[in-house]
């Protein structure tokens, strides 16, 4: 079985007094279909460096490290290949930028890019995995 290594984050800030999330429409997904921006971890790059130039290309905003999250674990299937993989993820906390306001090398990837307050997104988000990660970014923003 073949694997793979992604690295994703919860881009996190304050709006209007209340926490908000970074999320995505991939790309063809149907409307109301919220992830976490994520992608491959590239040869020889760390895994949280790959967590913000991912959430920096499919989100249009620039974000530091506060820390890893965990790590998302399945299995899926392409061409007829079972494919193992593993994300990991981190909160990364807003530094700048413009939501959506997308490099045109990667805009083809995402639909859509929203804030979704931080309480709603283990409900908003559509793969369990995301949204366990959503609940621990909650959790952990009571820190910041």
């Amino acid at each position: 079985m073949r694997r793979e290594f992604s690295a994703g984050g919860v881009v996190v800030r304050r709006l209007r007094g209340r926490w908000v999330a970074a999320a995505i429409r991939p790309g063809g997904k149907k409307p109301g279909v919220w992830a976490l921006p994520k992608g491959l971890i590239g040869p020889g790059e760390k895994p949280e460096d790959t967590a913000l130039r991912e959430v920096a290309e499919e989100t249009g905003v620039e974000s530091r490290l506060v820390g890893k999250l965990g790590d998302v674990r399945y299995v899926y299937t392409w061409d007829g290949e079972r494919i193992f993989k593993v994300v990991s993820f981190y909160l990364l906390r807003y530094s700048r930028g413009r939501l959506g306001d997308l490099p045109p090398e990667t805009a083809h990837e995402v639909d859509e890019t929203r804030w979704l307050p931080l309480e709603e997104a283990p409900k908003l988000l559509a793969y369990g995995g995301e949204r366990q990660m959503a609940a621990k970014a909650v959790e952990a923003v009571g820190a910041l």
